[in-house]
């Protein structure tokens, strides 16, 4: 079987265009716990102004509306990016493959790093550089595929690139993972630009469907959707009426029809937008009812996200410690990876200090005489 990696980025609330465009997609994978990973990854937050508790409780609400979308922790592992060290591990030696002129030609980093500047901030380094990371990411975990939406195509083609290169050069190592799309409402736009992406983190929220927006606010953003002049009716056409064609994908999305032959069945944009509102509250109704469960229960959340996370150390490992050895670099002395087991609660007990590359464990006290 293909083993699969995604993830998303604890940036914002979880919108309607992530659960369209990757969320269910993933749900929808034939899953195995060894072949199937979904992580939040938090590190990529950090490549703009953030508050630390923002993305904390960001991180901990997008997990639980993973497992409340369908991601089941008995099919897959589901864990937390910076819980996994193999990551930032990985990323380095990637960074030593990859070269500036590529990683400065990503669209993302070019609109990313224009919006900062315009904004009188500084552009980060990590701005730069988390292409890598992401790739890194995919990597470690020799996954075939990669389920995104069509705005990340670009970055996983950059993987693609830095995997060949990695392998060319110090020998086979990497898996050549491929992006999957979905064929419909891979890319939900804006409902008030539907020239831009329904992203998370647009400080305009009037044209964001948010996972855990109640109904009567869901029917007002929709009913509220930009539409097209036009004395041809309602038609499916992306370039000529942007507007119209997004309600339709979205419908197309949620009801398993065809955007094309939607179109044919309404005479003004009034049903339309009704009849999308009642399609997307009834598809995040189910969603947010187990949202509601399991925020009420932080425990198994934890449970999931602990147990996610070692599933996660156990597959990464041995391939970022193949490329370690690959690339030219000294394998761990046994202290070291002692001290790795230890951490991960072996229970071989603890370690004083390293003498001449022996290990020294703390002494018993000694028993007191009566």
């Amino acid at each position: 079987m293909t083993r699969i990696f995604s993830g998303i980025k604890p940036t914002g609330h979880m919108t309607l265009g992530n659960y369209l465009g990757a969320v269910r997609q993933w749900v929808a994978a034939d899953q195995e716990p060894d072949d199937a990973l979904f992580c939040v990854v938090d590190l990529h937050a950090l490549t703009v102004e953030h508050e630390p508790a923002r993305v904390r409780r960001l991180s901990r609400q997008a997990a639980t509306l993973l497992i409340a979308a369908g991601l089941e922790p008995r099919r897959c592992a589901l864990f937390v990016q910076s819980h996994v060290d193999e990551h930032t591990r990985l990323a380095y030696l990637l960074e030593c493959t990859a070269t500036d002129g590529e990683l400065r030609r990503m669209i993302q980093y070019k609109e990313k790093a224009a919006k900062a500047q315009a904004a009188g901030d500084g552009v980060r380094l990590s701005l730069l550089t988390y292409p890598v990371l992401m790739a890194a990411d995919i990597l470690a975990y020799g996954a075939g595929e990669v389920p995104v939406g069509e705005d990340q195509r670009q970055h996983v083609e950059l993987t693609r690139d830095l995997a060949v290169r990695f392998n060319q050069r110090y020998g086979h190592t990497f898996t050549v993972p491929k992006a999957t799309h979905p064929a419909v409402a891979a890319r939900v736009m804006d409902l008030q630009d539907p020239t831009s992406k329904m992203g998370k983190s647009h400080e305009n929220g009037a044209g964001i469907v948010y996972l855990l927006d109640e109904p009567g606010v869901v029917r007002k953003k929709v009913m509220r959707a930009v539409t097209d002049s036009g004395d041809d009716g309602v038609v499916h056409d992306r370039e000529a009426r942007p507007g119209v064609a997004n309600l339709l994908d979205i419908l197309a999305a949620c009801t398993g029809g065809d955007p094309v032959a939607l179109a044919d069945g309404y005479s003004g944009y009034g049903a339309l937008k009704r009849d999308v509102a009642d399609a997307v509250v009834e598809l995040l109704r189910p969603l947010q009812e187990r949202h509601a469960e399991l925020a009420a229960d932080p425990a198994q959340v934890d449970k999931v996200l602990r147990e996610g996370a070692g599933r996660a150390r156990e597959l990464a490992r041995p391939v970022v410690d193949r490329a370690y050895e690959a690339i030219g670099l000294l394998a761990p002395y046994p202290w070291f990876s002692c001290c790795r087991r230890r951490a991960r609660g072996c229970g071989r007990g603890r370690l004083r200090g390293r003498r001449s590359g022996r290990r020294v464990r703390r002494a018993a006290p000694a028993r007191r005489s009566r």
